[in-house]
Order: structure tokens, then C-alpha cells, then sequence
């Protein structure tokens, strides 16, 4: 900093920190003074102020201007310039900013019984509870009164603004002491996002405001996000995924099996087994609805291997019942089979059911293959030495080079089911299986064709050269009693045209 002197030549001044001798450092103005002899620059005069007073006096009002004195949380006005800050960075990134804004339940109750010392302990507490309930970086603010607010900073989507506004209402379940007595209180929550509700900051305010009154109207001690239909998705679907976490523990899970058939002869080859889930209310839950769920969350892997495990089992009882050549297809999400275990995890399920390993199909996906890492070589090969089949589910649908079918150990193709629906009609669909079956064949793959429902279909996919096929033409997934009737009116089961 230049400041100018009476005689207007120039003094220099700033803020320095020097250290004293036993190592503990102190704020200093410093100020260099020019010296001047004949009109020429001879030195200056350096001096030392102590500023230590002067800081802390800017830091108390600094903390007096932006924070909260009670809770020590940021007032308004800082909540207000966070909010500024991360909607401009959300508009850079294309990401979500949730605005929540909070109210204490029953506070003024507790307030008016056991007095405002007793209320100012309640909202140090929530203060504190709220500031653990957030990530890094998130925004806990105290508005007034007993009013919170919350700036969720880059929020990828609205469920992971749902898991937090759960994590925020859990830090309320605990009742809180004070003078010798258990406190307890919950919050209403009303949440707004940006920029799906509304692009206008004083707007979301408003919506988050509008969805906190709704949340004290639907019973108190709940969140509401401001689109209804929002709130209800969002609930729907925490209330899924928590009965889905229970639902390996409640053995609600079950196998249905689609048999897999020779196209030329008609006689069943094997099965594909597929999860199935009944709920403990008893209603059947699509795998649509709960498949990606648990993908996502990582429940796919205990349930993957319930589902291995639970059909090796009673592939070996097939087995042992005279159906010795009946083959089973698994499928295996991508996270599972991602999983660094996931080949001795299929070693060990081989071994305690006693099954053929070579009597097992893993069904993988194609992105899975599209990748190209040495990670997932080195796992096929591990199913292939324990000497399992490998096939492809969904085949046509990446969008990549298919030299990968030439790089990997695979046994067999799956026509997805997309090329089969029209391909009576379609002539793009026909020549997209044509040149899938011959690709196959010049690489010595096994091709199966699923969804087939129409003789048409059939006749179209014999026509081409396909192996097997599987689809409601010949059968719908069924139980294994049903398989198994179905086994004894079909007569002696078909070899595959290659052998494994």
C-alpha cells in the first residue's frame, strides 16, 4: 500500500507477521518511510506496529457480520452468498443444488417450559448435529429463531438430496439432555432444487419455504421436496430400497427358470434362471423396478450370489434326477463381476453345490466386455478354467468394435430380443441377425435367440442358422416343479450343436 506523506513523497505500508523468540508469531503494520539528502533517495525509516488488537477487533467483526453468535453457525447473509456461489458453480458443472430449509418441531414448547437458557442449549445441540449430518463443503446455516437452512453444493441427483434430507432427520431421533432432562424434538424439512424447480434463487427460497410448511402439514418430523410428484418418487423409492436390504435376510427372493431350446428339433437344452422377488406385503415387484436398484446400491452382489448359489443347487437336483445333460444360465451384473473376488466367490458356490461347473452359463454384458481391461481377461479366464461356459446377454446393443469376441474366452451370442420383435417385419432387424450368426459362426460361437413369441420368429431364426432359442413361443418363466413336468412330457433332452 502507497500512502502519500505531507511532504508527498511516498510511504509503504503492510501487513507483515513476525516472530518472537520463543516461536509464536504476531501481526504487524510495517511502514518504510523514504529518507532524502539533496533531493536524492539515501534510505528510509522502517517501523513495526503491533496490530495484534486491530485483528482480532476485524476477526469479531468479520464473525459478528457473517455468523451466528448463539450456534456459531453462518447468518443470512453468508447463507445467502454460499447459495450465490454454489448455483453459479452448478451452472458451470451442469450438476443440482438442493436448498433446505428447516424448522424445529415442538420448539416452543420446550422453550416456554423449561426457559430460553434451556432453548439456547436445544439449538447448540441441533446446531452441532446438523453441521455431522452434512458432506464437506455442504452450508449449515441459522436463518433465526429456530430456523435452519442447508446448501447442498453439486449434487449429482435428487436421491442423493433424498439420503441426505434422511440423514439430516436421523440426527433427531436421539433425545438431547439438558438440565438432567431427555429433550425431544424433531424438524420439518422442506427442500428445493435448482435448477429443476426453478433457476431463480429468491424462487428456491420460496419453494423450499413452501415445501417446509407442507412437510409441518403431512404430520411434522418429515421432508418434502417442493414437486410433489417429486416428494412421492423420492419416498416411493427409499421405501423400496429399504425393503429390498431386507429382503436376502426375509427370503423373499425366488427363481423362475425359461427353458432354452434346440431351433431344429424342439427339445430343451437348458434353462436361464431369473430372480424374482416377492415383497412382504406380498405383491411381486418388477426386476425392472428393483434390478438397477440394487445395482446401484451394491446389493446386487450378496443377491448375485444368492441367485448362483440358489441355482447351482437345483441344477444338481435336476441333475440327480436323470436330467443330466440340462444346462443353467446365470446372469452377472456388471458390479458384481467387477467385484476383485468374484471368481473365487464362483469356485467356492461350484464346490459346496456340488454342480457340474461345465453344466454353468454366465451370462455377462456387452459394455462389460467394451471395456477392455486386463481386470476383466483375467476373470474370464478364471470362470473358464473352473471350466464354466461364457456368454454374451443383449448382444448388438453397444455401440464399440466387436473385435472383443475374438480377444475373450466366450462360448456362446444372445440375440437381444430387440432384433427379434420385428423380425417378421423389419428387414434392417433380419439382417442384423443374419450377420450376427454369421459372425458367431466364423468365430465358432454358439448363437441363442431370446423373446421369441412367433412361429414366424422361429422359422426366420432356423432359417439363419440359429442354434437355440428361448421366448413365450415355446414356454414362460416357470418354477422348477413346472420345469420339471415340462422336462418329462418333452421328451430326451437335446445336445447343444457345440460341444462346451
Amino acid at each position: 500500500m502507497h500512502i502519500a506523506t505531507r511532504n508527498g513523497h511516498a510511504c509503504h505500508r503492510k501487513d507483515e507477521v513476525l516472530w518472537r523468540a520463543n516461536g509464536s508469531g504476531f501481526p504487524v503494520e510495517y511502514r518504510s518511510h523514504p529518507m532524502y539528502k539533496d533531493g536524492e533517495l539515501v534510505g528510509s525509516v522502517v517501523t513495526f506496529v503491533d496490530i495484534s488488537a486491530h485483528k482480532l477487533a476485524e476477526a469479531e467483526l468479520h464473525r459478528l457480520a457473517y455468523y451466528d453468535n448463539l450456534t456459531g453457525l453462518p447468518n443470512r447473509p453468508l447463507f445467502s452468498d454460499r447459495l450465490h456461489q454454489a448455483v453459479a458453480d452448478a451452472k458451470r458443472r451442469g450438476v443440482y443444488v438442493a436448498v433446505m430449509l428447516l424448522d424445529l418441531d415442538r420448539f416452543k414448547v420446550i422453550n416456554d417450559t423449561m426457559g430460553h437458557e434451556a432453548g439456547d442449549r436445544l439449538l447448540q445441540e441441533i446446531a452441532m448435529r446438523l453441521k455431522n449430518g452434512v458432506r464437506e463443503g455442504d452450508t449449515v446455516a441459522r436463518l433465526g429463531g429456530d430456523e435452519f437452512a442447508l446448501v447442498l453444493a453439486g449434487m449429482p441427483d435428487m436421491h442423493v438430496v433424498s439420503h441426505l434430507a434422511q440423514n439430516v432427520l436421523s440426527r433427531f431421533a436421539a433425545p438431547i439432555t439438558i438440565e438432567g432432562r431427555e429433550v425431544f424434538t424433531g424438524a420439518s424439512i422442506g427442500v428445493a432444487l435448482y435448477p429443476t424447480d426453478t433457476t431463480d434463487i429468491e424462487s428456491l427460497l420460496k419453494f423450499a419455504d413452501s415445501a417446509m410448511y407442507h412437510a409441518k402439514e403431512s404430520g411434522r418430523n418429515n421432508y418434502q421436496f417442493y414437486s410433489q410428484e417429486m416428494t412421492t418418487n423420492v419416498q416411493a423409492r427409499l421405501g423400496l430400497e429399504t425393503d429390498l436390504r431386507h429382503a436376502l435376510e426375509r427370503n423373499e427372493f425366488f427363481l423362475h427358470y425359461q427353458p432354452q431350446v434346440d431351433a431344429a428339433h424342439g427339445r430343451i437344452t437348458g434353462v436361464e434362471a431369473l430372480l424374482r422377488w416377492r415383497n412382504g406385503s406380498g405383491a411381486i415387484i418388477s426386476p425392472a423396478q428393483f434390478i438397477p436398484l440394487a445395482e446401484e446400491t451394491g446389493l446386487i452382489v450378496p443377491i448375485g450370489d444368492w441367485v448362483l448359489e440358489t441355482a447351482c443347487r437345483q441344477l444338481k437336483r435336476w441333475h440327480d434326477t436323470g436330467y443330466a445333460e440340462l444346462t443353467m444360465s446365470v446372469n452377472v451384473a456388471s458390479r458384481q463381476f467387477r467385484e476383485p473376488l468374484f471368481g473365487q466367490g464362483v469356485a467356492r458356490i461350484f464346490a459346496a453345490t456340488r454342480v457340474l461347473p461345465s453344466a454353468i452359463e454366465l451370462e455377462i454384458t456387452e459394455s462389460l466386455l467394451l471395456e477392455n481391461n486386463e481386470e476383466t481377461r483375467r476373470t474370464l479366464d478364471q470362470i473358464k478354467v473352473l471350466g464354466a461356459t461364457l456368454a454374451i446377454d443383449d448382444f448388438g446393443t453397444g455401440y464399440s468394435s466387436l473385435s472383443y469376441l475374438k480377444r475373450f474366452p466366450l462360448d456362446r451370442v444372445k440375440i437381444d430380443q430387440s432384433f427379434v420383435r420385428d423380425l417378421g417385419t423389419d428387414p434392417d432387424d433380419l439382417a442384423i441377425v443374419r450377420a450376427i450368426v454369421a459372425l458367431s459362426r466364423s468365430l465358432k460361437l454358439d448363437v441363442i435367440a431370446e423373446g421369441v413369441e412367433t412361429e414366424e420368429q422361429l422359422a426366420l431364426l432356423r432359417s439363419e442358422g440359429c442354434d437355440e432359442y428361448q421366448g413365450y413361443l415355446f414356454a414362460r418363466p416357470m418354477d422348477a416343479d413346472s420345469v420339471l413336468r415340462l422336462l418329462e412330457n418333452n421328451g430326451p433332452l437335446s445336445k447343444k450343436l457345440s460341444a462346451a
